[in-house]
């Protein structure tokens, strides 16, 4: 069966005037001498893009597509048409937004992150900006700690909003990230809280005490590197922090703690310093 919006693997079965005509064994797809691969002949198989034309014709192309149906992704508006706009996919065929499906009004030359799917009525390629209608909001894949991918959606009063797994959607806290995060950005983040509700919290950094193994070890080679010390401790800020680190505070205070307990290590309030054989005696 033909997935229209996706990546079908088909046959090549003739050629016309147009192009090739390949099937999947029951429909027929164009695919335009212009995208046709070089070499490609009868009874082979090809990977294309398979979309309707405006004539309803299924075409394909072998072009890359920034995103398939059922993806949420970052598009460029690529110019206006009635009642909407067209944005970009990477190939000689854009996505139609109707004007009903934009959550604010989308301006040409601006990108904005979008869900991509059919029209049932014509099975047309469409996009909407109004995510939340397209995220799961229950039956959850992940339990909290598991590493996820996050697509950056908005920010908001409270974070930035993120599509994890190009299935569900959470939240990063302000007052928990301490880089520079950009709309349409992807990231590796962990699940922190699954509460009641179904509401997702977000952190960019991994949790557990395995983390704080890695954390120690990384600590240690670092006190190495700079000599014994380093200018940071109880009393640094989040962001001085995460700048040398790549770390939270709260996991920076567990790993120095453990070094700490451990006699590794020697703190004030604002360093850290390697214990010596000299200081051990």
């Amino acid at each position: 069966m033909i997935e229209i919006g996706k990546y079908n693997e088909l046959r090549v079965l003739s050629k016309t005037e147009a192009g090739l005509n390949l099937t999947d064994g029951d429909k027929l797809v164009l695919l335009p001498y212009q995208y046709v691969p070089k070499g490609l002949e009868i009874g082979e198989n090809v990977s294309v893009f398979v979309y309707i034309q405006k004539d309803g014709r299924l075409t394909g192309t072998t072009q890359k597509a920034y995103a398939e149906v059922g993806d949420f992704a970052f598009l460029k508006v690529a110019s206006d048409g009635d009642d909407g706009v067209f944005l970009d996919l990477g190939i000689d065929k854009d996505v139609y937004v109707p004007t009903k499906e934009q959550k604010r009004p989308m301006q040409k030359g601006y990108k904005y992150v979008v869900y991509l799917y059919l029209d049932e009525n014509n099975d047309r390629l469409l996009a909407s900006s109004k995510l939340y209608d397209f995220v799961e909001e229950e039956n959850f894949d992940f339990e909290e700690g598991d590493e996820v991918s996050l697509l950056i959606t908005e920010e908001t009063d409270l974070g930035f909003n993120a599509i994890i797994n190009n299935t569900y959607i959470g939240l990063l806290y302000h007052n928990e990230v301490f880089d520079n995060i950009q709309i349409g950005e992807h990231r590796k983040g962990w699940i922190k809280k699954i509460r009641v509700e179904g509401k997702i919290d977000l952190t960019l950094q991994p949790s557990g005490y395995g983390h704080i193994l890695d954390s120690k070890e990384m600590m240690l080679a670092e006190l190495k590197k700079s000599g014994g010390v380093i200018e940071l401790g109880d009393k640094s800020s989040p962001e001085e922090i995460y700048h040398r680190f790549q770390i939270s505070k709260s996991a920076f205070k567990k790993t120095i703690g453990s070094l700490y307990k451990e006699r590794l290590i020697m703190l004030s309030d604002d360093s850290i310093r390697l214990i010596t054989d000299e200081d051990a005696e």
